[in-house]
């Protein structure tokens, strides 16, 4: 009996992770905790008690098994081995050591150009696990733990996921490519940046009543209010984020993508062995 390597159906950029039925599931319910997670404050009453810092140990125990259970399903599905894994494990250590080189001074965070790289590259599913897990060990590395951490590995998920699902992973290079990575990049840290003040601004108190959060006030008049919060409190900050995640992608993106694409090819992720007698 021996064995016998098929390699990956194409050469230009292989996944170790496919989206396959069960990660798409896993995915989508994922999301789904996570907008309710983030919005159910802005549909609740006076009286219901606001406080995301009890609700984020609950969100924290929800979203471990659901990340494992991305995982379980891009095996089942398989679009992921212990290669994958491992990569995995590099680069979430890589950008967990990213973060503290900014310290979010005026938003200076170069971890989120590394994650719209690899998001990029390895998909969307990768991206996902990726991004959170990252969010995960920064945290830790900086002594970032708190009721704020889960909602920073949610968003951050979504920011890496992102990338992965940019059109023409296969076909689009060259500086069509990396512009396009910068359009994202920037985007998406405001992006990021507005969902993680939805977060903290439902009980920030002692703020003008025109930036504040009324609880039991129409959907709307509260959005007006937020939108207002963001521009008053962290539209800097949001754009340093966006501004150096543009020029690091613009000016190390075409060797960075290069390389992991090297070490995606060289692994031969989605190589699947097969024995014949």
């Amino acid at each position: 009996m021996n064995a016998r390597t098929r390699g990956p159906a194409t050469k230009g950029a292989p996944r170790p992770v496919r989206l396959g039925p069960r990660a798409v599931i896993a995915l989508s319910l994922i999301t789904l905790v996570g907008i309710a997670a983030f919005g159910w404050p802005l549909l609740a009453d006076a009286d219901s008690g606001l406080a995301h810092a009890q609700d984020a140990p609950w969100l924290f125990a929800a979203l471990l098994p659901l990340l494992v259970g991305v995982v379980i399903a891009t095996i089942a599905d398989d679009g992921m081995d212990a290669k994958a894994v491992a990569m995995l494990g590099v680069l979430a250590a890589v950008g967990a050591a990213l973060r503290p080189l900014g310290a979010g001074t005026a938003g200076l965070e170069p971890m989120f150009f590394l994650m719209v790289l690899s998001g990029r590259v390895l998909g969307p599913g990768f991206g996902f696990v990726l991004g959170s897990v990252t969010m995960f060990a920064s945290a830790l590395l900086t002594g970032g733990v708190g009721p704020w951490m889960p909602f920073q590995m949610l968003a951050m998920g979504w920011f890496t996921m992102g990338a992965g699902l940019l059109p023409g992973p296969h076909r689009l290079r060259g500086r069509a490519e990396l512009a396009l990575l910068a359009l994202y990049g920037a985007l998406a840290s405001f992006a990021y940046g507005t969902v993680m003040n939805l977060q903290g601004w439902t009980f920030i108190g002692g703020m003008s009543s025109g930036i504040s959060f009324h609880p039991g006030d129409a959907l709307h008049d509260n959005l007006i209010r937020f939108f207002a919060y963001c521009a008053a409190t962290s539209l800097g900050w949001d754009l340093g984020r966006a501004a150096l995640t543009v020029v690091l992608t613009l000016t190390l993106g075409a060797t960075l993508l290069k390389a992991l694409r090297r070490a995606t090819r060289r692994a031969a992720f989605e190589a699947q062995v097969t024995f014949e007698a």
